[in-house]
């Protein structure tokens, strides 16, 4: 299992990236969250000057943000400024979308958009919106195409599976589904939490740091996706909170701070006890805990662990993950 790092796009993910390589992370994915975060190709191409072997890519992008040849022309300079270590993911649109106020893409579109994406990294010239268009980079400008960079999917249902089969190299998923893993040779799981302290206390600050955003993403996910927020550890008081936002703005404060901190309704749910999650929302827990968590994970099909860390201490979180992960038996 390879072990890599995502963080959420922030000015310093360059430096953090430099860190996790030196620690022995394989790769590291940012998010493209352009409502909270940095543009996520600069901060790519800022962590490509400064290392020299992990691998690099955005995880997700949304099609709904950028026109294909944007991201083509992206993908091409990180590939030329990072050469044979850029991976690019695409998913339907969650943070990235929804806290805009979108809605997520449709599985059709992505699959066109895709379809696009992958034949302007080849040469070709591709059809999009009624016209035809191809990579005119000119030498210096970009590599000769064609240009090799695996494209993985975050599928999530069937339709998804149907896409990410069709055309992807791998599977990206999140919230601990496994499900389509073994469809798979490459299946990059994205994964929250800390290591604890021997007697460390799961509403301890330092854990409410560590592990108290990716606790929240459980709640913020299940309340996009229509599920009951009431049937999670003081979900009641977190939608009540939630609902004191006028509906038209109400998605503003669900993803406020999401994957960095706790916004409102995450601190008010945090004091009634929503910590009480955090061995179920995320990979928290003992050095050995979280080494018997990971093996089971591989035994799914999961190739590739992405740990993000948050809190102050972004270097000791990675340090302490990559330690318990050393430690999973190789199959």
């Amino acid at each position: 299992m390879q072990i890599s790092s995502q963080f959420a796009t922030s000015l310093d993910s360059p430096q953090h990236i430099a860190i996790a390589e030196r620690l022995g992370y394989d790769r590291a994915w940012l998010f493209d969250t352009p409502q909270q975060s940095a543009d996520v190709w600069m901060i790519l191409a800022l962590a490509a000057t400064r290392t020299e072997r992990i691998g690099l890519g955005p995880g997700v992008l949304v099609p709904t943000l950028r026109h294909p040849m944007v991201n083509a022309s992206g993908t091409a300079a990180l590939c030329a400024l990072a050469p044979g270590r850029v991976a690019v993911a695409f998913g339907t649109g969650f943070a990235g979308a929804r806290a805009m106020g979108a809605k997520a893409a449709t599985w059709a579109y992505l699959r066109q958009y895709v379809r696009a994406f992958r034949g302007l990294l080849r040469g070709e010239t591709v059809d999009w919106n009624g016209g035809r268009m191809r990579m005119l980079h000119p030498v210096g400008h970009a590599p000769p195409r064609p240009i090799d960079a695996p494209v993985l999917i975050s599928a999530l249902g069937p339709k998804g599976l149907a896409v990410a089969e069709e055309l992807a190299d791998g599977l990206f998923t999140v919230n601990g589904e496994t499900e389509y893993a073994k469809h798979f040779s490459w299946a990059a799981l994205g994964v929250h939490g800390t290591v604890l302290a021997e007697g460390e206390a799961l509403d301890s600050a330092r854990v409410r740091a560590a592990a108290g955003p990716g606790n929240a993403l459980a709640y913020h996910a299940t309340y996009e996706f229509g599920g009951d927020v009431t049937g999670l550890p003081a979900g009641r008081v977190w939608l009540d909170t939630i609902n004191q936002t006028p509906k038209p703005e109400r998605h503003l404060a669900v993803h406020d701070q999401h994957l960095v901190a706790l916004n409102q309704a995450d601190e008010a749910a945090w004091a009634a006890g929503s910590w009480a999650a955090i061995p179920a929302t995320t990979l928290t827990g003992s050095a050995t805990e979280l080494t018997e968590r990971l093996a089971a994970f591989a035994e799914q099909g999961i190739t590739e662990i992405m740990y993000q860390p948050t809190g102050p201490d972004i270097a000791g979180e990675l340090e302490g993950f990559i330690t318990a992960a050393r430690a999973v038996p190789v199959a």
